[in-house]
């Protein structure tokens, strides 16, 4: 059955127009926090947390029983040196059932005092608000005519607690799972009048239709606070999106941009598990489609100006948000949510700060579902165009209304214009292929408590010998090609045969997922000529029926073509920076770097956040110019790399790289001028070096020295067939490792699936850790993340610094349970370093 690539429309093209002479205030960025974003110490990694740099986060009160994880203490450090602003304590959380279960508000204040004398032990105490009620219109609060008073009477009781012991402490509410004015009027005229207004107004929007009704609810409130002599106070939206919109930038674009018009803070809904940012999150360091739209948000700078959709405040359609920033020449546009092709209309550039014309770069983040990993979004079209009358015009690729884009906008530099980075790509729904033996399943939720399938519908009841989905392709040029096939399953590792043209080529290993409609993502690399093919995801290979294994959803398959190594260049003048600026057009070092580069006084920095596929090697490179001798120094996840700093004994310009050892997903590059004078940079290159994997040691866990109740146990999906289980209080294994002293990676082959069961709809799972200590030397602890199943292994990478010669590393867990654990591997941080003149 032929097939249409996802992404081809023959819809209309729509008008998004941006006027960057008209502000609305300064930027905010307060639209990215989370509600239990957080899982526990290391869960998800601080790159990612970083990275997103949500300002606020909501978790549950120390020693909370509502949940096994987030507990707000445990997590606090990793959120606030990552950046973050505030932490709300979700105090009713204390309680185990949901909704919570009514002993008293006497009961409840003896369970509150506790957590407020933990908080009140910190030094960063002020750091914490207090959510003192969660959705009390329908938790013991319901039926407002006879609960009013004991609202309010309660509200007084637990406020006053919290003060007296936390006199500055800010409280937030009402904090409702609905914007009821009538209910809200009451609460904030009582609040008023006996001193007890809260320090933040909070409530829920927690529907699609709130995409629709949200800054009608906004503008209602401000209005009623006007009328009863009230603040402004600061809003905070602390539950908002629903199952079909987190992880999703085509709908998350449109939550973010409603929230940021209207200068709140908001924190995405806990529909899955804590630790995973609200399902933007993968494994513990990786990112899917949905991170890379939140670090575009968290990204811009300046002044937010006024952009115009075609459909305001209407539900799935296009919406967007731009950013000025003066400073740095630099106009930003963030949009989605549309199917059609968009033609961006921007006014009001102004030649003092952007010049007769301007480079345009669109990039696309792209759907990658809830457990797929993403890269760094391509570029997916580029120009350099004149400004006429302060004009331009942005034409941005359409057919994806899962897809965000992020146009970028920035006086034409001296060198070459701008160009697209995107290969070839493909996207084929495999409900819209031959399905034999199988079914095609709407999922189609218009409440939006679903999760997100591309395209609407799936196909499932992949469960007989026969089943089979069967897709027509066709492809420019003969070369590789990867194959990208978003799935589902029951939590457990699935197999299906691939073939193409009826030929058998390998078999696909599909790690678990949560369920059948938790999108993960797999890609697996296939060679292909050049013109038309049939590809096909089969439950039987040539040896027969794959069995239970076979039984997975098909959502989509994706094609992209590979023209070479794995390769991703940063721009550091779009990245973070502690001081300096963006070289102005036109000076002559600027010209010699990039069409743009960031200069750095002494001591300052710039950060950037780059991704890998694979845990493995990369050669990260730079060109810098040097008034003087440079020092530059290395940086990575807040790890000073030891012998990677690039360093030169005189002026000039230079290329410079070090070769290191990189977990998959994201990791954080901080580059710091620790020269006397000053240096300009250009852009940061990431390489695939495979052929220095060689240096990483690797060892069979089930090789190693048991000690205590560790086994080795067989498994299916173990390399080698056996991994080592029951480690942790007292089971310990022991395994070689390289002689030499100094920063390594650490990475295991891990499997667990712990986790609580009984809540309505959370997956409360569990992280487990692994303490490893050198003989003679000391211990470090990693976690390791719930992976849905015992026996399918995830690599999970940690930084281990080994300081003796030799001294044996012994891996368990004196506090608790370990992982499964299958191989180790521990690969020097560093192997490759080289600085070279340019000229």
């Amino acid at each position: 059955m032929p097939l249409t690539p996802t992404g081809a429309s023959a819809a209309p093209a729509e008008t998004l127009r941006v006027d960057l002479a008209d502000s609305t205030g300064a930027f905010y960025g307060g639209a990215t926090g989370i509600l239990y974003g957080l899982g526990d110490q290391g869960v998800p990694s601080r790159d990612l947390i970083a990275g997103m740099r949500p300002r606020t986060v909501a978790q549950k009160p120390p020693d909370g029983e509502q949940h096994p994880g987030g507990d707000a203490l445990v997590t606090a450090d990793d959120f606030l040196s990552s950046g973050g602003t505030d932490i709300y304590i979700n105090s009713q959380d204390i309680y185990s059932k949901w909704p919570y279960q009514d002993l008293g508000i006497d009961d409840y204040i003896a369970r509150l005092r506790p957590q407020l004398d933990k908080v009140a032990a910190r030094p960063d105490r002020d750091r914490f608000v207090w959510t003192i009620f969660n959705e009390p219109d329908w938790i013991w609060y319901g039926d407002w005519s006879k609960s009013k008073d004991k609202f309010l009477a309660d509200w007084t009781k637990v406020y006053r607690t919290v003060k007296s012991v936390l006199p500055n402490a800010r409280i937030d509410g009402p904090g409702e799972a609905n914007y009821n004015p009538g209910r809200l009027r009451d609460f904030l005229t009582y609040a008023k009048a006996n001193d007890v207004l809260p320090e933040i107004v909070t409530w829920h929007e927690l529907s699609p239709d709130s995409l629709t009704n949200y800054r009608e609810h906004f503008a209602h409130y401000r209005e009623m606070e006007r009328s009863l002599g009230i603040g402004p106070l600061p809003v905070n939206i602390t539950e908002y999106a629903n199952r079909r919109d987190t992880s999703v930038p085509g709908q998350m674009i449109q939550w973010i941009t409603m929230l940021e018009d209207t200068k709140v803070d908001g924190q995405m809904a806990f529909w899955t598990m804590a630790g995973n940012l609200s399902d933007h999150a993968v494994r513990t360091t990786r990112a899917n489609g949905g991170w890379w739209l939140s670090k575009w948000y968290a990204d811009m700078s300046g002044d937010t100006v006024r952009v115009t959709p075609p459909r305001p405040s209407t539900k799935d359609s296009l919406q967007g948000l731009a950013t000025l920033d003066r400073d740095d020449a630099k106009a930003t546009v963030l949009l989605g949510g549309s199917a059609s092709a968009v033609e961006v209309e921007v006014s009001g550039l102004a030649k003092s700060t952007f010049g007769r014309s301007v480079d345009v770069r669109v990039s696309k983040a792209t759907w990658s579902g809830y457990e797929g990993d993403a890269q760094q979004p391509p570029v997916v079209a580029a120009s350099r165009v004149a400004v006429v009358d302060g004009k331009v015009k942005v034409d941005v690729p359409g057919g994806d209304p899962l897809a965000a884009y992020q146009v970028l906008i920035t006086p034409a530099g001296h060198g070459a214009a701008p160009v697209a980075n995107a290969p070839w790509s493909a996207k084929y729904e495999a409900e819209s292929g031959l399905v034999e033996n199988a079914r095609v399943v709407s999922q189609h939720d218009p409440g939006g408590w679903s999760y997100t399938t591309s395209g609407g519908s799936d196909v499932g009841y992949m469960n007989n010998a026969g089943s089979r989905v069967t897709v027509d392709v066709e492809v420019p040029r003969s070369g590789k090609y990867e194959l990208g096939v978003l799935y589902g399953n029951g939590g457990f590792v699935g197999q299906q045969a691939l073939y193409v043209d009826d030929v058998h080529v390998q078999t696909v290993t599909y790690p678990a997922v949560l369920n059948w409609t938790y999108r993960g993502r797999v890609d697996v690399p296939i060679t292909l000529s050049a013109g038309k093919h049939r590809l096909s995801l089969r439950t039987s290979g040539p040896t027969g029926h794959l069995g239970a294994a076979g039984d997975n959803t098909l959502d989509r398959i994706d094609l992209t073509e590979v023209t070479g190594p794995e390769k991703a260049v940063y721009s550091l003048a779009d990245a973070r920076r502690t001081s300096g600026t963006v070289v102005e057009r036109g000076v002559r070092d600027a010209a010699v770097l990039t069409p743009t580069a960031v200069s750095l006084d002494a001591d300052a920095s710039v950060t950037t956040y780059v991704s890998a596929k694979q845990d493995g090697y990369y050669t990260l490179s730079t060109t810098w110019v040097g008034a003087g001798p440079s020092k530059i120094g290395v940086t990575l996840s807040g790890r000073r790399v030891a012998g990677g700093d690039l360093t030169t004994d005189r002026a000039g310009v230079w290329n410079g790289s070090a070769t290191v050892h990189l977990k998959a997903g994201v990791t954080e590059v901080k580059l710091t001028n620790e020269a006397r004078g000053k240096v300009v940079l250009g852009a940061l290159t990431q390489v695939r070096a495979s052929d220095a994997d060689a240096r990483a040691a690797v060892v069979e866990a089930e090789s190693g020295r048991l000690g205590g109740s560790a086994v080795v146990q067989s498994g299916v999906w173990a390399s080698g067939g056996s991994y080592v289980g029951s480690l942790g209080n007292g089971g310990t294994v022991t395994v070689p490792r390289p002689a030499a002293p100094g920063q390594y990676n650490l990475t295991v082959g891990y499997a667990q699936a712990e986790k609580n069961t009984g809540h309505a709809y959370n997956a409360d799972t569990i992280t487990r850790y692994l303490d490893a200590t050198e003989a003679g030397g000391g211990t470090t602890r990693a976690p390791y993340r719930h992976n849905y199943t015992w026996d399918g292994f995830w690599p999970e990478t940690s930084p281990l610094d080994l300081t003796t010669e030799g001294g044996e590393v012994t891996f368990g867990n004196a506090t608790g349970a370990g992982p499964n654990v299958d191989w180790i591997s521990l690969a020097p941080l560093v192997v490759a370093k080289s600085v070279t003149p340019q000229r």
